[in-house]
């Protein structure tokens, strides 16, 4: 494997761009991931939160795969899950253990962190990450509802 794995910090504000048009491309969602960009100042933020969890693959300077989750501190113990958000691969580097290695990376952070779990969610008929995760976790069969705030 030729591609690196980084976590984004404070300062990496054109990797995350970078991030986030790999995201629309592989996603086909150019509008979400690159029509209303966030500010250098959000992405700071973000960055320097320690709640979000930005990691991206890159090969020859070009991203290549990344992944997004959120640290999910709970109340009920001393401890957190991570939820993976967004993750990706560009179309000409899969097949190549790019995810495997972004989630592998994941995990290090989780257990620095104290996490006692990494969850994600697949949508049916997306064959390719259903079988990622599947050999990587434990399948749970859950109903995912979006509640709208206005």
């Amino acid at each position: 494997m030729s591609h690196q794995v980084r976590q984004l910090a404070p300062g990496d504000g054109a990797l995350f761009s970078a991030l986030n048009a790999m995201f629309g491309r592989a996603f086909e969602d150019a509008e979400t991931y690159g029509d209303a960009p966030p500010r250098a100042a959000y992405l700071e933020e973000l960055l320097a939160g320690g709640h979000c969890i930005a990691l991206a693959a890159t090969e020859d300077g070009a991203v290549t795969g990344g992944l997004v989750a959120y640290e999910l501190r709970k109340f009920e113990r001393e401890r957190s899950e991570i939820y993976i958000y967004d993750l990706a691969v560009d179309d000409r580097h899969r097949r190549r253990g790019v995810a495997t290695a972004l989630i592998d990376h994941l995990k290090t952070i989780a257990r620095a962190r104290g996490a006692w779990v990494i969850y994600v969610q697949a949508d049916l008929g997306d064959d390719p990450a259903i079988a990622l995760y599947t050999k990587l976790g434990v399948r749970e069969d859950v109903l995912h509802f979006d509640i709208p705030v206005d």
